[in-house]
């Protein structure tokens, strides 16, 4: 897929110039730092070596005095709680956080996460029946329910209170709860809005360990929980978030939660190296357990207590993740041959697809994945019930859910964000939704939301391209939006005569740049460049930088993100 390349503005000279200085890095690493808002030494200490200090405090988020004594109220009067958790990597883990931080501390407690198929997203009926039946008188609602409050009124309607811990943007109306923590709250004054669920879960229990005097250490324990579902949850990888995150994968990197450890082993490594490693191998493995059966199964296994039984859990997540991506794989097979075999959807500005037998629970990852081919808005539905639900996910900056909302007439309901959102409706109504939602993108998508954007930090040279270099770049980590792995150019490269194709599929590239040295490059994918690489044709390449291991051996590795032949725009 043809990619604009979009290289950042240079920082001011003498900006660069003085954090080179007060740091003592190259300015090509300062001006990345720059790029990223780091300016001062100060702030360069804090980016590189982030701190529990540099935690904000709890209790400036607005509500967090009512959540911490209505729950204290709630542990003096041995009232039963229950702590509920939407069903994916964000959920189980806040659920799995809160209830493993409270449970010796609360023995009146439980924990509930929804069917995704008979409850769907957020607070349900079902859950509220629950919670009376066991005798609840509070819930703590973790990555969800700031969207509910005819269900929070419900609740209270039968005796039961609820404290809200969310980070989804509120609607019109605020529930009615005994404590409301959500950052993007209008008028909460919390510094940083940016948090995931779990976060907010992990901010409201540190303001319990803080006023009730609890040891701190016992909750920085759950730190690797926070991190997982943070990288997951795919939020902005800065501030807050990214303390977290490093400081989290340290936790996590001791091995002394169970369930973690099995399931690095079941994924394949015993160490987090990096952000990719939670984003494509253990949170999908946690997902899974909602997506095949019941996500029950994931907490079980993060509150497991004993290796035997983490290793079984783990085992079983894993099963279910491979029966995912086999469903995902067909599933999305199908979805491209229906888009080739269709005139309408050929020519398409938008996809719509349905298929009855298609599994619910992959049907958002396959609209993704016709995203990665055809660069469009798409939704993707399958039957259920009597009618016919979907995932719809989007492009960069074109608002799918305001498009769909254009639709709503043919809708029996939907909700969701710029990005993402779910639908439904009577299957009699998808020929006439796919015609008007691809007119509304027609009439709406700016142009440069349909061609894929590679933003590059900087053009450098292959001499440039160093141990010293890199182990400062890796020192950047953990990436994630506003903080994503740096992004190179280099100019008028061309083969030293060793590339090779791996597989017929794959570019293993040996590059130089005039009388550079001689660097290795992977592109994974990209066999269309092979025969004019190999002809010596010149090339501008973007990449990022990496390092490989192979037979014992560590080398550094460019990750080829584009190629453009000279000559092309």
């Amino acid at each position: 897929m043809n990619k604009k390349w979009i290289i950042q503005p240079v920082p001011p000279k003498e900006s660069v110039e003085k954090l080179s200085n007060e740091i003592n890095v190259n300015p090509q690493l300062a001006s990345l730092l720059i790029q990223r808002g780091v300016k001062t030494f100060d702030e360069a200490k804090r980016f590189f070596r982030p701190s529990l200090a540099d935690l904000h405090d709890p209790f400036l988020m607005k509500d967090m005095d009512k959540a911490v004594n209505r729950l204290k109220e709630a542990l003096d009067l041995k009232e039963k709680i229950m702590v509920y958790g939407d069903y994916d990597v964000d959920g189980t883990t806040s659920v799995s956080l809160v209830y493993g931080y409270l449970k010796n501390k609360c023995p009146h407690l439980i924990y509930y996460i929804p069917d995704r198929y008979l409850e769907g997203y957020g607070i349900s009926t079902k859950g509220i029946d629950t919670a009376k039946e066991a005798g609840v008188q509070l819930i703590i609602a973790l990555d969800c329910g700031i969207k509910s409050p005819d269900k929070i009124d419900y609740a209270r309607s039968l005796g039961i209170d609820f404290i809200i811990c969310d980070h989804h943007l509120p609607g019109d109306h605020i529930p009615k709860a005994a404590a409301v923590l959500d950052a993007k709250q209008q008028d909460c004054q919390y510094p940083f809005k940016e948090l995931c669920g779990c976060g907010v879960g992990f901010k409201f229990m540190q303001a319990m360990s803080n006023a009730c005097g609890w040891p701190e250490s016992e909750l920085h324990a759950f730190l690797d929980l926070v991190a997982i579902a943070t990288c997951s949850d795919i939020v902005p990888m800065v501030g807050e978030n990214r303390t977290l995150v490093a400081l989290g994968i340290a936790e996590a990197n001791k091995g002394l939660r169970p369930g973690i450890k099995a399931l690095m082993e079941v994924a394949g490594f015993s160490k987090i190296r990096e952000v990719s490693s939670i984003v494509f191998a253990l949170g999908p493995r946690i997902n899974a357990a909602g997506r095949i059966a019941h996500a029950h199964a994931a907490v079980q296994l993060l509150l497991s207590q004993t290796e035997e039984e983490a290793a079984a859990l783990a085992k079983n997540l894993n099963d279910h993740n491979a029966t995912r991506k086999d469903y995902d794989s067909s599933i999305t097979e199908e979805a491209i041959q229906m888009i080739e075999e269709d005139t309408f959807l050929r020519d398409a500005w938008s996809s719509v697809l349905y298929k009855e037998s298609w599994h619910k629970g992959v049907i958002g990852i396959v609209a993704s994945r016709c995203i990665e081919k055809y660069y469009r808005p798409t939704i993707v539905l399958t039957k259920s019930g009597d009618y016919a639900a979907g995932s719809a996910r989007s492009v960069a900056g074109f608002d799918v859910h305001e498009a769909i909302g254009a639709c709503e007439e043919l809708l029996l309901q939907y909700g969701g964000h710029m990005y993402a959102a779910g639908l439904t409706m009577k299957p009699e109504n998808i020929p006439a939704f796919r015609e008007k939602f691809d007119k509304v993108v027609r009439d709406t998508i700016e142009e440069a939301s349909r061609i894929p954007n590679l933003i590059i930090d900087q053009e450098i040279r292959l001499d440039q391209v160093n141990y010293r270099f890199y182990n400062i770049l890796k020192q950047m980590a953990p990436f994630g939006p506003q903080n994503m792995q740096p992004v190179f150019l280099c100019k008028g490269v061309q083969d030293s005569g060793r590339s090779r194709l791996l597989k017929d599929l794959h570019l293993k590239l040996s590059i130089k740049q005039g009388n550079s040295a001689i660097c290795e490059a992977i592109g994974f994918g990209m066999p269309e460049y092979f025969e004019r690489i190999k002809k010596g044709d010149k090339f501008n390449l973007c990449f990022s930088l990496e390092e490989n291991e192979f037979n014992g051996e560590r080398s550094l590795q460019l990750q080829i993100r584009d190629i453009k032949f000279e000559g092309e725009e």
